[in-house]
C-alpha cells in the first residue's frame, strides 16, 4: 500500500526573537525539513526616502541614523558623500574632517559585529559571548556619547565635515581601545571557534558559492565568506582609504563558518584601521570652507547676529544643488551601502533611493535555508547580520 506525505506551513516571526525583528517566514516543513522559506517584509515600513523629498538636505541626515540603527555613523557617511558628490565638493573635506570620518566608521563596524556576533551566539546557545560582546561595545557606545552626545542616533556628521571636533581626552581612549580589542576577539575565539557544539551548528551550514552570491546581489562579509574578494573601501576607495594599510578577509568555504571567522577578521583589520587613523590625525578645520553648504561654527551663532542669520537660512531653507543624479556607495558593517540621489535644482531632494545590505542580503535566505532543518534557519538568519529597519526602511 503506497503511502502518502504532507508537508506542514507555519508562520516564523514576526515575534520571533530569533528573526532578529519584525520579519515573518513562511516555512513550508516536511517534518524538520524546510522545503521552502518565503520572507514577508513591511511590518516595519518607515517610508524613509519619500520622508526625505519633503526635508532639505540637512534635515534628511537624522532619518539615515534610523536605516541600520546598529551602525548609524556608517549611514551618515554613505549620505554626506552622495551629497557632497551632488554638490560638486569632495575634494573641499578638510583632511581632519576625513580622517575623523574613517575613524567613526571602523569604530561602528566593530560595535556593529559585536552586536553581531553576541545575537548570533545567543540564538545557536552560546550565552557567554553575549556578555562580553556587549560589554565592548559599551565602550564603543560611550564613545559615541562624549562625541555626538547620543548612544544610537548620533547624526554627527554633516554635509562638508562634521558636526563638532573630537573632545579632549577621547583618542586616548580610542587608541586603548583598538589595541585591547584584537586580544578581546582571541578570547571569542576561545569560546566558540574550537567548540563542537558551535562547529556542527555553523560548519556547512547556510551555503551558497560566490557565483550565486553575486548573482543574488550578496555584499560584505556575506560575499567575502563566499570567496569574492571585494571590500568598497580598497577597491573604490572613499574618505582616503587608500591611504590605510589593512587586509580584506576572504573565506571560501562558503558556509555560516566562513562568514563568522570574515567579521572577527574584519574587527582586528578595523581596530588596525583606528590605530592608522588615530596616527594620522592633525590639528585642522572639521568642515569646508563652503559657507552658502556648511553651517558656522556654534560659537558664531551664539555671539554674533550673521553667524546666527547665516544658520538659520542654512536650516530653513536649505542649500539648492545643481540638477542631477548621483550614486555612492560605502562598505558597511554588513555590505553596500548605497545613496541615490536626484536633484531637481532645489533645496530638497527629488528623489532618494537607498540601497540597504540587510535587504540584499536578505534574499539569499531561501536559497541558504531550503533543503536544511529547521534548527539550522536560526544559524542562517543570524550569519546574514539583519537589521529590520534597514530592510523596511
Amino acid at each position: 500500500m503506497a503511502t502518502t506525505t504532507e508537508t506542514m506551513t507555519i508562520n516564523m516571526g514576526p515575534q520571533h526573537p530569533s528573526t532578529h525583528g519584525v520579519l515573518r517566514l513562511v516555512l513550508e516543513l516536511d517534518g524538520e525539513q524546510i522545503v521552502k522559506a518565503v520572507p514577508h517584509i513591511g511590518y516595519l515600513h518607515r517610508g524613509v526616502e519619500k520622508l526625505a523629498e519633503s526635508r532639505t538636505y540637512h534635515q534628511a541626515l537624522p532619518l539615515t541614523d534610523r536605516l541600520d540603527y546598529l551602525a548609524p555613523m556608517s549611514n551618515n557617511l554613505g549620505y554626506v558623500l552622495a551629497v557632497e558628490k551632488l554638490l560638486g565638493i569632495t575634494d573641499e573635506i578638510p583632511e581632519r574632517a576625513k580622517v575623523v570620518r574613517v575613524l567613526m566608521a571602523e569604530l561602528t563596524r566593530i560595535k556593529s559585529h559585536l552586536v553581531w556576533l553576541a545575537t548570533h551566539a545567543l540564538d545557536i546557545g552560546a550565552m557567554t559571548v553575549f556578555i562580553y560582546c556587549f560589554r565592548e561595545r559599551e565602550r564603543v557606545m560611550d564613545m559615541y556619547e562624549q562625541i555626538s552626545g547620543a548612544r544610537m542616533t548620533s547624526n554627527y556628521f554633516r554635509v562638508g565635515g562634521l558636526s563638532a571636533d573630537l573632545p579632549e581626552g577621547i583618542e586616548k581612549d580610542m587608541r586603548e581601545f583598538a589595541t585591547e580589542m584584537p586580544e578581546h576577539v582571541d578570547m571569542y575565539e576561545g569560546l566558540l571557534t574550537g567548540n563542537k557544539i558551535w562547529q556542527k551548528r555553523i560548519i556547512g551550514v547556510g551555503e551558497i558559492s560566490g557565483e550565486e552570491a553575486i548573482d543574488i546581489g550578496l555584499t560584505g562579509p556575506s560575499l567575502r565568506g563566499s570567496g569574492v574578494d571585494w571590500d568598497l573601501r580598497r577597491d573604490n576607495p572613499y574618505s582616503g582609504y587608500e591611504e590605510y594599510d589593512f587586509n580584506v578577509p576572504v573565506r571560501n568555504d562558503c558556509d555560516t563558518w566562513a562568514r563568522y571567522k570574515v567579521r572577527l577578521d574584519e574587527i582586528r583589520e578595523a581596530s588596525k584601521i583606528v590605530l592608522q587613523a588615530l596616527d594620522k590625525l592633525k590639528p585642522g578645520p572639521i568642515l569646508a570652507d563652503v559657507p552658502k553648504v556648511c553651517l558656522p561654527p556654534k560659537q558664531d551663532v551664539v555671539n554674533t547676529i550673521e553667524g546666527l542669520i547665516h544658520h538659520f537660512k542654512i536650516i530653513s531653507e536649505g542649500f539648492k544643488p545643481e540638477p542631477g543624479e548621483v550614486y555612492v556607495g560605502i562598505e558597511a558593517p554588513k555590505g553596500e551601502l548605497g545613496f541615490y540621489l536626484v536633484s531637481d535644482g532645489g533645496p530638497r531632494p527629488y528623489r532618494m533611493k537607498i540601497r540597504p545590505p540587510s535587504l540584499l542580503n536578505l534574499q539569499a535566505l531561501p536559497q541558504m535555508a531550503e533543503g536544511r532543518m529547521l534548527a539550522d534557519l536560526v544559524a542562517i538568519i543570524g550569519t546574514l547580520d539583519i537589521v529590520l529597519g534597514d530592510i523596511d526602511r
